[in-house]
């Protein structure tokens, strides 16, 4: 199948049609054109609305069936009939609903929007901060448009590519948007087509890329009409925790398969975005290569690029298990993704800023030598028994690139687990989150923000979808059954508590105020001020395999020192226990540069972020004082006075200055 070229002609009614895509309905001069897949019906005909006229298309003798369809113009309605029945169903490939998922849906002229961003040329993934968002909560009016007014402060923090949670149409007035079902249609409830058209020209306009949070692995229970066109689109082969399974590898698998690869293609071409974050692919499930085809991962991949026609893209997996082969090269066995979520990091920070070791935390220690080991080597299980799911996790990733990490301290999963929505800084102390924020934003993987993250949000994120009274009852049933793996909820008095995920209360209390900014001053300054270094320090910008190593230096606290050309060494203290006094420096790492001493470069205890202040790190008597609660960052000192002892020895102390 070819994506990123137009189509062959498809034959139809003793006329040569060229389409875009391979299914959906397009405009065309005098009118559309229609192509579906639905080998379940005999016949097919478009009715256009409020008219009531329909347009038979014809069979093609494999199941899709099409027509030119005079007349139906940009911003005109339309559903299907099926077989001469009463019911009539929104196009499988819709490009928006305007009444909802039950709606007609609205033929969208592409072409219309006039985009500006003609020397925009996309980001790779080396170099990037993430910034996840959810357009309906990140204000409080929740569109595109008001987003959009806010992108300039993302820029100014040191953000450079936007993760959106998927916008694909859903049921009722408010969700997360993984319970999708219209995956060709941004929903109605963030505004019109055009205007997340809006969105990314401008957020191209200010350096910042897009990359779209998509659901592959399942559709949502309400508002899904595909079977009603084909049963194949589904398989009971595998099994899912959201609802039933794509058939990426059965029979009648590969118009599936064409489904998905061209809605890939269709957000990069039509809505110039810069990539995709994959959805929960360990539930992506294709058994393909056994029959020597690529996985659909991998084609994914392939359509995402092609469809860019030469700018760079970013395609982010999310992977529970953490198989690290998904970012490597499918001449290599692997699937070609940019980069995959690194979990074990985020839980091992969450048990040393919160001492929880509850459910999935279990087999976390939040230990020095995690978070070395984390740096060092991506994940933290590549193969190794992992007891709270009885059984190996992982795979080895030694040789996987360091931007192909993606590090968070918070997501929209991770926020909502805490039962009452509560972001990190409500869990854990100031000074150890100033501390850990810097490690995150510091290290050699790609670092991801959720938003409001960047200023201490007061809003929650907890979990919120508005569905039928059924439904509303099941979902609700279900989020208190996941969440009961944790000891500390499962008790009665705390399931009571579980703000209900249907209360129009819980979907408007995450809406962010962005006037936190400057409430919360000191901790936007961390975050920008980190990103700044990370940017402009060449040693952090690195991000290269062997470019850090790090020791234990006492119970809650370790050195990773970065390597950099000649000798040009950074050194990140991080001390998360009570003042440390190191009185006893038998660590390589610890070692001055050549001739050379430690200068302070960067301090989270400065009162700009909220601290108490950064003391000298070198004691008169040689000792080195790690403040608690801290992060340091240390750089070779430069036009220090020389001092010897009588056997040559370099008794310069560690010189602390002002940060610039």
């Amino acid at each position: 199948m070819i994506i990123s070229a137009a189509l062959p002609p498809v034959e139809q009614a003793q006329a040569t049609v060229e389409r875009r895509w391979p299914i959906g309905v397009e405009l065309l001069p005098g009118g559309a054109h229609a192509r579906v897949w639905a080998p379940k019906a005999g016949r097919v005909e478009l009715v256009s609305e409020p008219d009531g006229h329909a347009t038979e298309l014809t069979g093609e003798g494999n199941g899709y069936f099409s027509a030119a369809v005079p007349g139906l113009e940009a911003g005109g309605l339309y559903r299907f009939r099926l077989d001469g029945k009463e019911t009539l169903y929104p196009d499988p490939v819709s490009r928006f609903q305007p009444e909802g998922p039950h709606g007609p849906s609205q033929l969208v002229d592409p072409h219309r929007f006039a985009w500006s961003d003609g020397d925009w040329q996309g980001r790779v993934i080396r170099g990037q901060v993430i910034y996840e968002m959810h357009i309906g909560t990140f204000t409080a009016e929740g569109t595109w448009d008001a987003a959009l007014a806010e992108l300039p402060a993302l820029a100014d923090l040191g953000v450079t590519v936007l993760e959106v949670m998927p916008v694909s149409e859903f049921p009722g007035r408010f969700g997360w948007g993984y319970d999708g079902v219209n995956l060709f249609a941004p929903t109605r409830l963030y505004g019109d087509a055009d205007a997340m058209r809006r969105f990314v020209n401008e957020a191209h306009r200010l350096g910042l890329a897009v990359i779209l949070d998509v659901v592959y692995n399942h559709f949502g229970p309400d508002g899904n009409y595909l079977k009603c066109f084909a049963d194949d689109y589904f398989t009971d082969r595998y099994r899912n925790d959201w609802g039933e399974a794509i058939n990426f590898d059965g029979p009648n698998s590969e118009p599936v398969r064409e489904f998905f690869l061209t809605n890939a293609a269709f957000w990069i071409e039509e809505y110039h975005l810069d990539g995709l974050r994959l959805d929960a692919t360990q539930s992506i499930n294709d058994g393909s290569e056994a029959q020597g085809k690529p996985h659909i991962l991998t084609e994914i991949s392939r359509a995402v690029r092609q469809a860019a026609g030469g700018r760079a893209t970013i395609v982010v997996g999310e992977n529970e298990p953490q198989h690290a082969s998904m970012v490597k090269p499918a001449e290599e066995g692997g699937c070609g993704l940019c980069a995959i979520w690194n979990d074990d990091l985020h839980h091992s920070a969450m048990v040393a800023l919160t001492g929880r070791m509850e459910a999935y935390y279990t087999d976390y220690r939040g230990t020095p030598q995690e978070f070395v080991s984390a740096m060092k080597y991506g994940f933290l299980y590549q193969g190794q028994w992992y007891r709270w799911q009885r059984k190996r996790r992982g795979m080895p990733a030694f040789g996987v690139p360091r931007p192909a990490f993606v590090s968070f301290l918070q997501n929209h999963d991770q926020i909502a687990n805490s039962a009452r929505g509560l972001r990190l800084h409500a869990l854990t102390t100031p000074g150890r989150l100033r501390a850990m924020t810097a490690l995150f934003l510091l290290g050699p993987g790609t670092p991801m923000l959720f938003q409001g993250q960047e200023f201490a949000a007061s809003a929650p994120f907890l979990y919120f979808a508005d569905h039928k009274p059924d439904l509303a009852g099941l979902v609700e049933k279900g989020r208190a059954e996941f969440l009961a793996q944790f000891p500390s909820i499962a008790g009665p008095a705390m399931l009571a508590a579980l703000p209900k995920p249907h209360a129009e209360d819980s979907f408007t209390r995450c809406k962010l105020d962005h006037r936190e900014r400057e409430s919360n001053a000191a901790v936007w300054a961390l975050h920008r001020d980190l990103l700044r270094l990370r940017r402009e320090d060449p040693v952090f910008a690195a991000q290269c395999i062997g470019g850090l190593d790090g020791a234990v230096l006492g119970e809650e606290a370790f050195v990773l020192r970065f390597f950099g050309e000649g000798g040009d060494d950074r050194l990140l203290l991080l001390n998360l226990g009570r003042d440390l006094t190191l009185t006893v420096m038998a660590e390589p790492l610890l070692a001055p540069p050549l001739d050379g001493a430690w200068t302070v470069l960067w301090s989270s205890d400065e009162p700009a972020y909220g601290g108490c202040g950064t003391a000298a790190v070198e004691q008169p008597d040689g000792a080195w004082r790690l403040p608690g609660h801290a992060a340091l960052v240390l750089g070779p000192a430069h036009g220090f006075s020389t001092e010897s002892d009588d056997e040559g020895g370099n008794t310069t102390p560690v010189i602390v200055v002002s940060q610039g």
